[in-house]
């Protein structure tokens, strides 16, 4: 009994000290067991289905490296950059932006192979167009590739959500995500140059390397094309709506560049300080500050001072509306411009040429024969090279504004130091001297137009001659 009782004993300890060691349960509140949510599904699915059509570029360009110290020849060396694309048609061929591949003497294209893994290709430049910056690439995979549909940037609105793809600092299929943050943002250059286009600005994350990638909205289809990065600013980038892709990949893929329609004047944006100028009662169209002598617009009829309301019937209630029907025309098209004419309506027809070289060469002033002139409280002289590539003109033409004084005729107008003066009224002026003879002929007491151009955008100002 005694051996009995001690046995009952021991295994009455170890189950007690079992008890002791067993664990504990969580000492805080366990979220009940739920499906994932439906957003988040979602865009897990989103990205799984997009990334097998999006590709990582890298270029490789002869950049020159400057001259030995002793005045040799400046020598060759490769730069190569980084990029994004998307296939957008099974036979290989591929949508990116044209500063991506600017210049490259080579492409090569990263794609995601059939077992999972990179698959590397060279890559053909089919065509390019700066104006849009878009570029159509084709590969040759010897099997039919994975393609990402093209919606339209008008199927978003702000706030709503959408997937960024590509390869930001190299880093191959990087998905970011984030929200349209505006739609027609159309007072920025990202690229320095002014596009026919309004961009779609977002807060998903864009960086170096994200370029020629796709925006995707939450049906998976591309409305954009990532484009540029803000610099100064976090959770600022744009894209390009693949809208402007779609008016020019036609044209690409069969002549490899865009030949779009030129109308051969410049507008402005009808705001209520111009529209009272032109003694406008209505803010809709937009307004002709300058017609190219000898261009189709001239030819056909159009003058300063018209109010464009349309273009084959489609509105035109920004300038940015009329570069976009440029985009969308081909040269030697004829289009018919609904015109208001100090209030009376008119219709012109006007047959559209290529667009003539931005590069042409033209005479420059140098600063010895560049004439000083004083107007009305400033300092003009000839435009030089520099001032007319900031301006964004081909040739030097203009007025130079040197300085301002303040509360002067030209300084209560709005002008300011770097202004090009183009045109005083309809005159156009082709150097200081012209300025202030053109100047010298307005009446005491008068109020006109005095057309300048600022960066590369043309304004309309109102200058009181005391």
């Amino acid at each position: 009994m005694t051996s009995g009782w001690a046995l009952a004993l021991v295994f009455g300890a170890l189950a007690a000290d079992a008890a002791v060691e067993k664990p504990a349960g969580p000492f805080w509140v366990e979220a009940r067991p739920r499906p994932v949510a439906r957003q988040r599904g979602r865009l897990a699915s989103l990205a799984h289905s997009a990334l097998p059509a999006v590709v990582s570029l890298t270029t490789t360009a002869r950049a020159p490296k400057p001259g030995r110290p002793d005045g040799g020849a400046a020598r060759d060396d490769h730069a190569r950059g980084l990029g994004a694309g998307f296939i957008i048609n099974p036979d290989g061929y591929i949508l990116t932006s044209a500063h991506v591949i600017e210049d490259a003497s080579e492409v090569s294209v990263e794609l995601v192979g059939l077992d999972g893994h990179p698959e590397e290709r060279r890559a053909t430049i089919v065509g390019q167009d700066s104006h849009t910056d878009i570029a159509l690439l084709k590969v040759e995979a010897g099997r039919p590739l994975p393609v990402l549909p093209l919606g339209s940037a008008d199927d978003v609105e702000v706030a709503d959500w959408v997937v960024v793809v590509g390869n930001p600092f190299g880093l191959t299929q990087s998905v970011t995500v984030g929200v349209v943050s505006y739609k027609g943002r159309d007072d920025v250059v990202p690229s320095g140059r002014t596009g026919y286009y309004d961009y779609l600005q977002t807060d998903a994350p864009i960086n170096p390397g994200n370029s020629g990638g796709p925006i995707l909205d939450m049906q998976g289809d591309v409305v954009a094309i990532a484009n540029a990065v803000n610099v100064a600013g976090q959770g600022i980038g744009f894209g390009v709506p693949i809208d402007v892709a779609k008016a020019v990949l036609n044209r690409l893929k069969t002549t490899g560049s865009v030949h779009r329609g030129w109308m051969g004047l410049t507008v402005l944006d009808l705001t209520p300080e111009i529209a009272t100028v032109f003694k406008e009662p209505s803010f809709s169209g937009v307004i002709v500050s300058e017609v190219d002598r000898g261009g189709p617009a001239e030819e056909a009829g159009l003058r300063v001072g018209d109010v464009i309301a349309s273009i084959d019937g489609r509105n035109v209630p920004r300038a940015q509306s009329l570069r976009w029907e440029m985009v969308k025309a081909e040269a030697g098209e004829r289009v018919d411009v609904a015109v208001r004419r100090e209030g009376q309506p008119m219709q012109l027809e006007v047959q559209l040429r290529d667009a003539p070289p931005e590069t042409a060469e033209a005479p420059t002033a140098t600063p010895d024969d560049s004439e000083q002139s004083s107007v009305l409280g400033g300092t003009v002289s000839d435009v030089d090279r520099d001032a007319a590539t900031k301006a964004g003109l081909s040739r030097t033409i203009g007025a130079l504004v040197r300085d301002v004084s303040p509360g002067g005729p030209l300084a209560l107008a709005g002008v300011v130091e770097g202004d090009v003066v183009l045109k005083v009224a309809e005159s156009t002026v082709a150097n200081a001297r012209e300025l202030a003879g053109r100047m010298a002929e307005v009446r005491a007491g008068t109020r006109f137009r005095l057309f300048v151009r600022r960066g590369r955008a043309t304004l309309a100002l109102t200058v009181e001659k005391p």
